[in-house]
């Protein structure tokens, strides 16, 4: 299992590689753009192959590019679905110069089509995206929000179905699909089980680690730090020792500072006697 977490870009690739070795991240993801639109720093290759060049020196590994949340594929609006299709499309394309970068994003919202023609469209957009061959397209489950895609399992085995990518997988969240209903405290295996029905657990890649701010079924995607949500620190030390899900990458996209993701990545890998704050 390679434990990490999300990180800022801001002061380039090279510098974002640089606080993953020091915080003693094996993995890290990463937006692509601004995550609520507008412009963002544009990729340099040279920082780009710094990156690349310190993550081989250090044994990190299975990055993750996010989309970034504006864009939303399911949308009533062609115009915005277009828009998602072009973006995501740019982003594939750099992603060619970082082999073995997972890139992940929201299915979306349907904003009263339905969930059946939400489906569609993701998956008329899927079907168009043409990526590198060494990058893997990732849905991520989510937690129902209003339109929102993706919250049922089954949601995302028919967008992949109907896309007919067999190559694209899924990046689980855990305080997602808690807030979607799925009982992942006493109810882990079953909750497996369940996905493993609908999509297929072959295409489950990439593991968001969170705790929730949310009661069980709440549908609002709140994330807590690892130990102050209401999963709690043993259902998800459950979730990293899973035979099934330990060599996965699991990246914290929890609430917390450099120091606090460096003692829950400490805590993920089972080095709980060297965390400072107990987690």
């Amino acid at each position: 299992m390679r434990a990490g977490c999300h990180l800022s870009r801001a002061d380039g690739f090279e510098k974002m590689a640089q606080t993953a070795v020091k915080i003693g991240a094996e993995t890290f993801q990463f937006f692509s753009g601004n995550p609520r639109g507008g412009r963002s720093r544009p990729w340099q290759r040279e920082d780009v192959d710094a990156m690349m060049s310190i993550c081989r020196e250090n044994g990190i590994g299975q990055m993750v590019c996010h989309a970034p949340y504006i864009l939303n594929p399911a949308s009533d609006d062609p115009e915005k679905r277009q828009y998602a299709r072009e973006a995501m499309q740019s982003d594939l394309d750099r992603l060619r110069q970082m082999p073995g970068v997972f890139y992940n994003f929201h299915p979306g919202c349907h904003r009263g089509q339905g969930n059946e023609t939400g489906m569609e469209q993701v998956a008329e957009l899927l079907r168009s995206l043409n990526p590198g061959e060494d990058t893997v397209v990732l849905l991520e489950t989510m937690a129902g929000k209003g339109s929102e895609l993706g919250a049922a399992f089954e949601e995302l085995g028919r967008i992949l179905d109907l896309a007919g990518r067999p190559e694209m997988g899924v990046c689980l969240d855990t305080c997602h699909v808690w807030d979607a209903g799925y009982d992942i405290v006493h109810s882990l295996d079953r909750v497996l089980e369940d996905f493993d029905r609908a999509v297929g657990l072959s295409r489950l890649r990439v593991i968001h680690m969170n705790d929730s701010m949310s009661p069980l079924g709440s549908h609002r995607d709140r994330h807590a730090r690892i130990g102050e949500g209401m999963i709690d620190r043993e259902a998800l030390r459950r979730v990293c020792d899973h035979p099934l899900l330990r060599d996965r990458p699991m990246i914290l996209e929890t609430p917390s500072t450099l120091e606090g993701y460096a003692e829950e990545i400490r805590w993920m890998k089972g080095k709980a006697d060297e965390c400072i704050l107990g987690l």
